[in-house]
């Protein structure tokens, strides 16, 4: 880590020094888990269901693995990545800090989106040790309390994480990447803090709002938006619940975690880089442990409500962001494959590069985690941060 030196304006949140933080879920945790576990009434497949999602013979495998888990393995492991608690605003704010043995290493902050949690981008982290690599849990996530009052939007997200960087760790200077909504607080935080972001790193691209949209007239940009539409009136119910209805939701899936894991997982097997029909099959890309790993951390943290906060508090209905002048690297996920290189060219102004990946999908620091550290790797070296 760099010495703490001035970062430039202050963002005005009232900020902590981090403090050691160690997983331990106790014992009384676990046998409640496992008995509301072996007590799931699971149901069938409903007759002519959709082919896609999830299907109720990998749910009852998923339930039986998780009953028979060892989690106090999976704990430890979690513990090995250095983690902490810091005071950013009116937020306790959680975070793992994997720091390089190599002097002046260039600052990577990472950040998930919904429904994945810091742990499911470890494994990215892990293969950058010549990073000093920051992996943060989003307010209201993991182990990171909820805002205490006013909206969580993309906004006030985006100024938390760079006081984070910035005020709490004393980077003067730092490399973002996010995903799924952090996506866009990726962007922000490169077009409001030039001077502190070095580069910026996207797999999900930037996404105009809906009144921008409305005024595309590029048939190529028209045609991708509609095509999101189309699959969002197909596959969206459970945003347009999450976004009106989250506390009733929330109370069903936080008493019972084969609900909760079936709510989790299906956006893990429709989201991710693998075929439809066989939802067995993300464990290619995201293996059993980690998507119980998952589940795990919602249910001991009691946070699968306060993780609704984006849809119904506006992080989804964001005002425009600004283009940005940091140097920029995009990496189109196959989950948003046909993403036109005219709308990256727009927004990000110094555009390093652009391409396609042949394998991941929505969750692409967890899926294809060495394609992306060896893009990364790549562009650090481009602007001279590393050797």
């Amino acid at each position: 880590m760099t010495d703490p030196q001035p970062s430039g304006p202050p963002s005005g949140l009232p900020s902590s020094g981090p403090q050691p933080f160690e997983l331990h879920v106790a014992d009384a945790v676990l046998d409640d888990l496992h008995s509301r576990l072996a007590r799931s009434r699971l149901l069938a497949d409903s007759p002519r269901k959709p082919a896609s999602g999830l299907s109720a013979a990998y749910l009852r495998e998923l339930v039986e693995t998780w009953r028979e888990w060892d989690w106090r393995a999976r704990e430890s492991w979690l513990n090995a990545h250095q983690q902490f608690i810091a005071q950013v605003g009116d937020a306790a704010l959680h975070f793992a800090h994997l720091r390089s043995d190599r002097a002046g290493a260039p600052a990577l902050l990472v950040m998930h989106g919904w429904p994945h949690t810091f742990a499911l981008q470890l494994d990215f982290a892990d293969r950058l040790p010549d990073f000093d690599v920051v992996v943060a849990s989003l307010p209201g996530f993991a182990f990171s309390s909820p805002y205490a009052d006013g909206p969580m939007s993309e906004t006030r997200i985006a100024a938390t994480m760079h006081a984070l960087m910035t005020e709490v760790l004393g980077y003067e200077r730092y490399l973002t990447y996010g995903e799924d909504v952090t996506a866009n607080v990726s962007d922000l935080i490169a077009a409001s803090h030039p001077e502190h972001v070095a580069g910026i790193m996207a797999t999900h691209a930037h996404f105009p709002n809906s009144a921008e949209r409305a005024a595309l007239t590029d048939p190529d940009e028209v045609a991708f938006f509609d095509g999101i539409a189309a699959f969002h009136e197909e596959h969206g119910a459970y945003g347009h619940v999450q976004s009106t209805r989250p506390d009733t939701l929330a109370v069903a899936l936080d008493d019972s975690p084969a609900g909760l894991l079936a709510w989790l997982v299906e956006k893990l097997v429709e989201w991710s880089d693998t075929p439809r029909g066989d939802p067995s099959a993300v464990e290619r890309r995201i293996s059993r442990g980690r998507i119980l790993t998952e589940a795990m951390i919602y249910w001991v943290t009691h946070s699968i409500g306060t993780s609704f906060r984006p849809y119904y508090e506006g992080a989804d209905q964001p005002d425009p962001i600004p283009p940005t002048s940091v140097p920029a690297v995009v990496y189109i996920q196959r989950h948003e494959s046909t993403y036109p290189e005219t709308l990256a060219r727009r927004h990000y102004l110094d555009l390093r590069d652009f391409g396609r990946l042949d394998e991941g999908g929505h969750f692409t620091a967890a899926e294809v985690p060495d394609a992306l550290a060896q893009r990364l790797r790549a562009f650090a070296t481009s602007l001279g941060l590393l050797a």
